[in-house]
């Protein structure tokens, strides 16, 4: 018991001893503190374009996501149970090239099909099935679920409606059927509306300067709607949910949304999308909580500086002779020197994200800006991710620095290898493959951590690093980064104890 005091308080007294070396050192504070300062208004600075002035949201769906919730919908009322069958005939579209060229054929994810909506609000529950430009036959429900459908042509569609929960059944003849998808929206009001629509995200073109987006209208030519269950006896009304087509599209003068009646169908046109938002700045769709800590990158420029200059001053002073001998254990004068140094850094880094996110998104909605609304986890995990950011990475620069011993070579080492990798594939000046290869197998990879933009199959969109799009998933992602901190301060720790100081 007493040797395991004596090595317990023996570390305590080695960790306050390195504190102490810190916190008298006068450059080093300042610096720290300037790294508060940086992450904040480089991240500020970064977002302060001038906006649009007017206060603006993105709809929300059930889950809290934004959302594009935008739509032509022909449509009755149901209350209670029923079902809906339909002949869909065909599913075509055009884009808006520019210059008054138009390119025909519907987009691989525009949809035409039969939907239950709660009500015409925008993000208010739904359940679909459809069909799609190139993907087949989907069944889609409150924005973020995405079911595949038979491959097999199917040109007929139902839906059933029991309560909460919705079935969706597609057919080749309208005699044999297959189920596609089930979905259960909890609380789903017993009055909704229902029927036919039709929607198409923005046609993706080359412009030869890099990937673009022209609007986009898709077309479903339907049949006889066939209806049990309790459907009012009004005429079918047609409405465009939204007023417009949203962030995933938008109609031009030539390109509108309405129906038409053929026959005992109808021929339904719409544009947008029925799906949650994706993208960031780049792609003009507003601001991301990441977007206000781009000033991380200019702190941990600093935060690298402090933690190598933290070993290696020592060394170049001789003053780590003196450590070692006061405390033989030489992995331990190391692993003092870690947690002041990654302590420093993480609380500096954990400060400076939560006054920069919420400062950052009040401004940017106050100059008229939409920012993409994220679950208090989520914002929890990316502040505390940035804050183990900058703690992860003075370990690694302190790590490199015992084993450099070289302050410059040091410095420099690990910017090319966490920062510089980051503004490479960030800024998009390297081919998106090249990017997500830098952001896998660098120390950049850490950045992860602090994305929140996910990923969706089911929306037509540009997936990359320098639109907010990380490879790896945000743990995932600073795992990596973590593991080569580890093995740069396993190394350290190897030849402190094996070599002369």
């Amino acid at each position: 018991m007493t040797a395991i005091r004596t090595r317990h308080t023996g570390f305590l007294a080695t960790l306050h001893a390195e504190w102490t070396k810190f916190r008298t050192v006068r450059g080093w504070v300042l610096t720290m503190a300037g790294v508060l300062l940086a992450t904040i208004v480089v991240g500020l600075l970064g977002t302060a374009a001038p906006g649009p002035g007017a206060d603006a949201s993105y709809p929300r769906g059930p889950g809290g996501e934004a959302v594009n919730d935008s739509f032509y919908f022909v449509h009755r009322t149901l209350t209670g149970d029923g079902t809906l069958t339909v002949p869909l005939r065909s599913l075509a579209g055009v884009a808006d090239t520019g210059a008054g060229k138009t390119a025909r054929g519907a987009q691989p994810w525009a949809k035409a099909g039969i939907i239950v909506k709660e009500s015409l609000a925008q993000g208010s529950p739904y359940a679909a099935l459809m069909a799609t430009g190139a993907h087949g036959i989907r069944m889609q429900y409150d924005y973020t679920h995405d079911t595949a459908g038979p491959e097999a042509p199917q040109r007929w569609l139902r839906l059933v409606r029991s309560g909460d929960r919705l079935t969706g059944y597609a057919s080749a003849d309208g005699s044999r059927w297959t189920e596609v998808g089930r979905a259960r929206l909890p609380g789903l009001a017993r009055t909704v509306r229902a029927g036919l629509f039709a929607t198409s995200p923005q046609a993706k073109q080359d412009t030869g300067a890099g990937a673009g987006f022209s609007p986009a209208v898709a077309t479903g030519t339907f049949g006889r709607p066939a209806l049990t269950g309790g459907w009012s006896r009004t005429p079918w009304r047609g409405t465009q949910v939204g007023g417009d087509a949203g962030t995933s599209g938008s109609y031009t003068d030539t390109l509108k949304g309405g129906f038409t009646r053929t026959g005992e169908g109808f021929a339904v046109t719409g544009a947008g999308d029925i799906a949650p938002v994706v993208g960031g700045p780049v792609m003009g769709v507003g601001f991301s909580v990441e977007n206000f800590l781009v000033g991380t990158f200019a702190g941990l420029i600093a935060v690298i500086v402090v933690a190598t200059v933290f070993i290696t001053g020592e060394y170049r002073r001789g003053l780590l002779r003196t450590s070692m001998t006061a405390t033989p254990r030489r992995g331990r004068v190391l692993g003092a020197k870690a947690l002041v140094a990654g302590g420093v850094a993480g609380a500096v880094g954990l400060v400076a994200a939560a006054i920069a996110v919420p400062l950052g998104a009040r401004g940017a909605r106050g100059r008229g800006f939409l920012v993409l609304p994220v679950t208090t986890a989520t914002e929890l995990r990316v502040v505390a991710g940035t804050g183990l950011l900058c703690a992860t990475a003075a370990v690694l620069a302190l790590g490199v620095g015992a084993l450099l011993r070289r302050s410059g070579t040091a410095v420099a080492l690990v910017v090319a290898s966490l920062v510089l990798p980051f503004l490479l594939a960030v800024s998009g000046v390297l081919p998106a493959g090249a990017a997500e290869w830098l952001l896998r197998v660098t120390p950049a990879a850490g950045f992860a951590v602090q994305q929140t933009l996910p990923r969706y199959a089911q929306v037509l969109s540009v997936y990359e690093p320098s639109t907010g799009y990380f490879p790896l998933a945000p743990w995932a992602g600073f795992a990596v980064l973590c593991g080569y901190a580890a093995l740069a301060y396993g190394l350290a720790v190897a030849r402190v104890r094996g070599r002369d100081v």
